[in-house]
């Protein structure tokens, strides 16, 4: 599954920096604001649960998996929806193993009530249950019986009646509109981690697999779609107006993974090279609008195939879109679910930031199709693993796909320095954590999961190399094919096929959260270079002062000027400092520990060492990945207090020659975290003008229209680049806004969709209650959910608080779908100081409409992280101040 997971608004409130237009900062200016990020960041750590007063969780009790006396072998499931009253009815006939005689089954139930159940053992007479025990907080359900079940096999039938509701989990309606603008339901379900249970009695764990027989009673205008294909069609017997549909036998896999989609949706259809039907399916009339995702499944599905060496073991997939989505997808087997902004590609109107997130979500949930699917985890403890690894692989799929997008160095920007700044945090977490009862599943689906598992493992990926890392996954899909397993199981595969040490390796990056920092040093001795290298934990607050400081087994690459593209030098560091000498290197040749940025920890260098790179900055002879990661190690270094933010800016300087798209996003988030702490100084229009003076000369060169040549990547840098400079308040870019927005609402020239984000974000930050009324009907007239999005997301620019409030209330509104009201509320809380205070009020005021939406969904957790970040701010720099 996919999650859309944002930065936190403490990290994202900005980061970006440069140079020349700070120059008119004293250097006690600059003292006071490593001060202040100093500060910040302190309180930010210390604040682990701020949140607590806005709900009172009550004790957990013990939490027990469920007894396997009874087993499941295959479950025939009918379900039959009611669009119009939002029920459904429900039947199961399973046929189960009694491995031990007892009285009693216990299953997994919840929001189902169950009309009848009944036993009947193989050859034997049907039993009927005498009582249905709900343990409501366990989500639990134990059918009672007159005598003991014996050994063997038998079946078990269960007629039940449930809720299409309204969150998002489990069995529920989706809302949308048909071509003519009529309000319509469709029926959908999302399983993970937990809500197979609200469909149907099911022995919900990842470990329990069976076989799935479905067969849905629906209208006949209506498409229905599962696992599998369908094998019948047919008039239903009792009412005219619906159809029952049948599907095949599914593989055996875990109830999580369970899809079934009713609705009125068109399709564009493909094979792949070995002769899988591919379906993409979209609201009615937007066909065309699947054409793009078709493209990348195509693809995608032969290169995971080959990469795995494992056949996909389905005959069909289809990828569909969903309405009324909180993930931004979902891997279930055969019928992966989509947000529609992570699936549809509209040829005229979508950008190409849109382009790459499809592409990336399509890679992603393909991966799960062989690694998690197949292969499925044997507890929820074991999740980071099957999100960790698609989220790593979904990139070298899109590099296989589009290798004109870059996207290992956009790898960096997004989830490389997203986790490191997270796991910084005295309140980050293992990778791997223990998951006792189902209600903290949602808890571990977090940037730490995602991002820094995918970290992990591209650095695991290179410490083998590709053709030993793919020997053990082969390896490991083979052993397990169909069956459960553990993170252990696939290190075991995977040094079996590298003959290295994985699971020591691995383990001390698994099972201890945080990352260690490398400082270095270094000696000439005659022809050779002496590098002095130790470890020790980053912490966000400082330098780590406990007595018990955790290590690392770190493979470390070192590359030198001789050839910055190649390691020289590979090192296993397990102990906490080492020296590795560089033979037949002059004194002339500078040293880059880490080439690639790849090992996933934050580097100290000499000051001499640090001196001898910028060259290689500003010459460009460096890679983009290695001048992104040289700057951002250096400006987290200031923010922990270990170095003065003047080196920071004297590094940063280097940059102006800099033409790469992911170095300048990079250095842009940099500069968002200065911008945001002066901003409760007097020295913000300071920080403002330096933002103007380093994005100017860029600016000037990319235009503001796009150049026969150019491709994605310069598409994503103006953007980036116009964006940056309009918020900024740089006088022709924001005249040229007005001017072309002007043009785009009159209907003379639409603007490109690259350009509308950052003219929408222009005309608002410097716009009146007129920019946001033309905003607002510009939504509304809006046929696309990904323009719909882009909107919301820029809303939070607007400056005065009147209009600030009337963004926040329109977040709850209507017009706004449920999982898009977070994105409009954390893009007011992450504008300016301004929006962090009313944001916050909102949402204290309305937390229990709020609570009640998203009922320990995915989306609660963001509007926890969004209520701590924000307070942090605010204490901080009350103090501060």
């Amino acid at each position: 599954m996919l999650l859309l997971l944002s930065r936190q608004v403490s990290l994202s409130l900005v980061r970006q920096v440069t140079h020349r237009s700070l120059i008119s900062l004293s250097k006690t200016v600059f003292l006071k604001l490593r001060a202040t990020t100093l500060s910040i960041r302190r309180c930010t750590v210390s604040v682990n649960a701020t949140s607590q007063h806005l709900v009172t969780m009550p004790e957990r009790r013990p939490f027990v998996r469920l007894p396997t006396d009874v087993y499941p072998v295959n479950y025939g499931l009918c379900l039959k929806p009611d669009l119009i009253d939002f029920t459904f009815e429900g039947k199961l006939e399973a046929a189960v193993e009694v491995r031990q005689g007892t009285n009693q089954i216990v299953m997994n139930c919840a929001d189902i009530d169950i009309i009848t159940a009944s036993f009947a053992p193989e050859g034997g007479e049907e039993i009927n249950a005498t009582g249905f025990n709900y343990q409501n907080e366990d989500e639990k359900v134990t059918l009672s019986f007159p005598s003991a079940l014996q050994k063997g096999l038998g079946t078990l039938k269960i007629d039940f009646v449930g809720e299409l509701n309204d969150k998002m989990k489990g069995f529920y309606r989706s809302k949308y509109a048909t071509p003519s603008g009529e309000i319509r339901y469709a029926a959908v379900t999302q399983f993970e981690a937990t809500d197979a249970r609200r469909a149907f009695p099911c022995w919900d764990e990842p470990a329990i697999k069976a076989t799935f027989d479905i067969t849905l009673i629906v209208p006949k205008d209506r498409v229905a779609l599962s696992n599998m294909n369908v094998i019948d069609r047919k008039p239903y017997p009792e009412d005219d107006s619906l159809v029952e549909v049948k599907f095949a036998t599914t593989p055996i896999m875990s109830t999580y993974l369970v899809a079934i989609v009713i609705g009125e949706y068109d399709f564009v259809e493909g094979q792949t090279s070995d002769g899988v039907t591919v379906r993409v399916y979209t609201p009615v009339g937007k066909a065309e609008q699947g054409k793009f995702a078709l493209e990348v499944a195509t693809k995608t599905l032969p290169f995971y195939k080959d990469y795995f060496s494992v056949p996909y073991p389905l005959p069909k997939i289809d990828l569909i879109a969903i309405a009324d989505f909180a993930a931004g997808a979902m891997e279930n087997w055969g019928l992966v679910t989509y947000r529609e902004t992570a699936l549809l590609i509209d040829p005229k109107n979508s950008c190409a930031s849109s382009r790459q997130w499809v592409a990336l979500v399509v890679g992603h949930e393909l991966a799960h199709q062989w690694f998690g699917n197949l292969v499925t985890m044997e507890w929820w403890t074991h999740l980071w693993l099957n999100e960790g690894f698609a989220s790593w692989i979904e990139y070298l799929c899109v590099d296989h796909c589009f290798p004109e997008y870059d996207i290992w160095t956009q790898f960096v920007s997004a989830d490389y320095t997203r986790a490191l700044d997270l796991d910084a945090l005295d309140n980050s977490h293992p990778i791997e954590v223990n998951v006792g009862h189902p209600s903290e599943v949602d808890e571990i689906f977090d940037a730490i999961s995602y991002s820094k598992g995918a970290s992990v493992i591209r650095m695991l990926h290179n410490y083998i190399g590709d053709e030993d890392f793919r020997k053990g996954m082969n390896a490991y899909l083979l052993k397990f094919q169909h069956k459960n397993a553990s993170t252990e199981d696939l290190w075991d595969c995977l040094e079996q096929a590298s003959g290295k040490p994985i699971a020591a390796v691995m383990n001390s990056w698994t099972k201890q959260m945080g990352f260690p920092i490398i400082v270095v040093d270094q000696e000439q001795q005659g022809d050779d270079r002496v590098l002095k290298i130790s470890q020790r934990k980053f912490c966000a607050s400082g330098p780590h002062n406990g007595e018990d400081c955790p290590s690392w087994m770190i493979p470390i690459s070192i590359c030198t000027s001789e050839d910055p593209s190649c390691s020289k030098i590979k090192v296993l560091l397990d102990q906490p400092e080492s020296a590795v000498t560089i033979p037949n290197l002059g004194p002339d040749k500078w040293v880059k520990i880490n080439p690639g940025t790849i090992g996933f920890y934050r580097i100290q260098y000499s000051s001499a060492m640090l001196e001898s790179l910028l060259p290689g900055i500003r010459d460009l002879t460096l890679l983009p990945v290695d001048r992104l990661g040289l700057q951002n190690d250096l400006f987290s270094l200031s923010r922990a207090g270990m170095i003065s933010t003047v080196e920071v800016l004297k590094l940063m300087e280097a940059f102006e020659n800099e033409p790469n798209y992911t170095v300048w996003s990079d250095l842009s988030c940099n500069l968002g975290v200065l911008s945001s702490l002066l901003s409760y100084t007097d020295f913000h229009e300071e920080i403002q003008e330096f933002i103007r003076n380093l994005f100017t000369p860029i600016g000037l060169k990319l235009g503001w229209d796009s150049k026969p040549g150019e491709g994605h990547l310069d598409a994503l840098l103006r953007g980036l680049v116009l964006g940056k400079l309009g918020k900024a308040g740089h006088k022709a870019t924001l005249d040229e806004a007005r001017r072309r927005f002007k043009q785009h609402v009159e209907g003379k020239q639409i603007l490109p969709a690259d350009l509308r984000s950052p003219v929408y974000l222009t005309v608002l930050k410097h716009g009146d209650s007129s920019t946001l009324d033309t905003m607002l009907k510009l939504h509304k007239q809006a046929d696309m959910q990904e323009e719909k999005n882009r909107i919301e997301r820029v809303l939070g620019a607007i400056s005065a608080p009147e209009l600030i409030q009337r963004v926040l209330t329109f977040a709850l509104s209507d017009e706004v779908r449920p999982q898009d009201t977070v994105s409009v509320i954390g893009g007011v809380a992450g504008s300016s100081k301004q929006g962090r205070k009313a944001a916050w009020k909102f949402v204290k005021d309305n937390w229990e409409e709020l609570h009640n939406r998203y009922q320990g969904g995915f989306l609660i957790s963001r509007l926890y992280a969004l209520h701590w970040c924000i307070d942090c701010f605010e204490m901080q720099f009350t103090s501060f101040l």
